[in-house]
């Protein structure tokens, strides 16, 4: 589906990422972990081609630099992380943006088809009694779970998302990771995601790549990449013992 080479990429003529390599297939969940700064975010700006880069990204065996835009956008979608909201439209149509990259105008050409998908994806992701309210109005992880929602309405073949459990409590970062699981599965796309919670990294990935400097450290399954001694190097304290710290507390309170 993907395929990484020799990557490089930054800004202003200084590069953040350096010499990444990767391949990520159909069906597949790869979860980019690190201490921030490391480049986690440039590398998926870069795999948009949203930032110019050198080196290779070939989608289903294509260079990414031959599609164009609009054909670019039917095959990758990336949420950013979401600091401000420039243009306050309602929750339904700004979901329904996702479906310009498919359609030949703009919200008026929707189809009947895009209008029912657009349906779906606000129900499934708890948005429908929503869908009339203006975005601006909306708590911080609701408007996380629109943006989320226009994203998966473009129907990608990849979806890259940059922390996309920013704002969210507990128990909606877990349906979240879990709704996107299944996404993965039932329709066999492939999703690379930015995430700094190494615990749930660790459950919803089938490969964890671990980046430290601009580079990738370890890329494999999270058991394999985030062990004890590689997170020391990298995070400088014991992450792993933290955990362990932390589980038995729990533990301690359920006595």
């Amino acid at each position: 589906m993907l395929e990484i080479q020799n990557l490089f990429s930054g800004y202003h003529g200084h590069d953040v990422i350096h010499d990444i390599s990767f391949r990520v297939n159909r069906g597949e969940i790869l979860t980019l972990v690190g201490p921030n700064g490391c480049g986690k975010t440039t590398l998926l700006k870069s795999i948009a081609r949203i930032i110019p880069c050198r080196g290779d990204i070939r989608l289903e065996g294509r260079d990414a630099a031959s599609f164009s835009r609009k054909n670019l956008a039917q095959k990758i979608a990336l949420m950013g992380q979401i600091s401000q909201i420039y243009f306050p439209y309602t929750v339904y149509d700004t979901v329904a943006l996702g479906r310009y990259a498919h359609s030949r105008g703009f919200l008026k050409s929707l189809s009947t088809e895009d209008r029912d998908f657009i349906a779906d994806i606000i129900r499934r992701l708890g948005l429908y009694d929503e869908k009339d309210r203006m975005i601006d109005e909306l708590s911080g992880g609701q408007l996380q779970r629109v943006f989320l929602a226009r994203t998966l309405a473009q129907n990608p073949n990849i979806i890259l998302l940059d922390e996309p459990t920013n704002h969210l409590d507990l128990k909606h970062q877990v349906e979240l990771l879990r709704y996107l699981q299944s996404w993965v599965r039932e329709n066999n796309k492939t999703l690379i995601s930015v995430l700094h919670d190494l615990n749930l990294a660790f459950q919803f990935s089938d490969t964890a790549a671990l980046m430290d400097k601009g580079r990738l450290k370890a890329l494999g399954r999270p058991e394999a990449v985030l062990d004890g001694e590689t997170l020391r190097e990298i995070y400088g304290m014991d992450v792993r013992e933290f955990m362990l710290e932390s589980l038995e507390n729990w533990r301690q309170t359920t006595l």
